[in-house]
């Protein structure tokens, strides 16, 4: 641990303004997928396969270099020997096809011959789309079970709200910001959901161990406590995740800029709504039924 803090913060003063603001995120966030929707790459809606040959060895930097000057970087490609490269465009148009292996030769200085051309259909295909929401789902009363064994019921909601937290705001801001929705982005959004409820689980055992002191710190003190007294722990996980991220974001190419995008959200937001969302919610609950407080300290 680099970093140790004794802090002394009063976390949940601010939680009804928090609860609102995130609120109010989500509500914008929700505008946002239904009136602008989301930029579903080529795993999702299809497009033209180009299988390609080369006179001389050529690599995928090159290739992806040259396609990014016509605005097709976004493209999927992969070599299969050191002359040929397969590529997955999000487009079936012919004259597209023509762009590109022209911008090829005029940027790379070599000949290039067509092997193949054909359109193809998504590989996150509707059966596919249905086969991720049932499972998404199934995770999620998995988590509202398990969490609720392990404490309470109300902590199993905040948890679980917090989840859908952190995925519908990551969602919104791919949205706004129009970056594009791929099979890497999909990877993202199940390692922010596995990192945002791991910090949420840290906050609430944390709670229950200082639960013996309900009485006499009262529930909010019981979570500003609790929070301080894994402040640290939160910090040095979030910075030596963190930092790698913002390397792979600003350096990786764009082949995972997607992936290290949502990572990058999902770390921020999950970090913060393992407070505000999930303790906060646990707190008003509390403070507005406060008759079962005694059955997580039975545990």
């Amino acid at each position: 641990m680099f970093i140790k803090l004794k802090t002394n913060i009063n976390f949940m003063k601010y939680r009804r303004l928090a609860l609102l603001g995130s609120a109010l995120l989500v509500l914008l966030s929700l505008v946002l997928l239904i009136t602008r929707g989301l930029n579903f790459g080529i795993d999702f809606t299809g497009g033209m396969l180009l299988q390609l040959e080369f006179d001389s060895p050529v690599s995928v930097a090159e290739v992806r270099g040259s396609l990014d000057k016509i605005g097709f970087g976004g493209s999927v490609i992969q070599a299969y020997s050191e002359k040929g490269v397969l590529i997955r465009l999000k487009t079936d148009q012919e004259s597209d096809q023509k762009k590109i292996v022209n911008s090829l030769r005029e940027s790379l200085g070599k000949n290039v011959k067509v092997l193949r051309t054909e359109v193809v259909g998504p590989v996150a295909g509707s059966q596919l789309r249905r086969s991720a929401i049932l499972a998404t789902s199934l995770a999620l009363l998995a988590m509202l079970a398990y969490i609720t064994f392990r404490f309470q019921f109300r902590f199993a909601v905040g948890g679980v709200v917090a989840l859908v937290h952190d995925v519908i705001i990551t969602l919104g801001i791919f949205s706004i910001t129009y970056h594009e929705v791929s099979m890497p982005f999909i990877a993202g959004m199940l390692t922010l959901v596995g990192y945002s409820i791991n910090d949420t689980i840290v906050v609430f055992d944390r709670v229950r161990e200082n639960f013996k002191n309900l009485k006499q710190w009262g529930m909010v003190d019981l979570f500003n406590n609790s929070i301080n007294q894994v402040l640290s722990r939160t910090i040095n996980t979030s910075l030596t995740t963190l930092f790698p991220v913002i390397t792979l974001f600003l350096w990786g190419g764009e082949v995972i800029s997607d992936f290290s995008m949502a990572l990058l959200i999902g770390i921020i937001v999950g970090t913060y709504s393992s407070i505000y969302i999930a303790g906060a919610m646990v707190v008003e609950w509390y403070l507005r039924s406060p008759h079962e407080a005694g059955k997580l300290q039975k545990r």
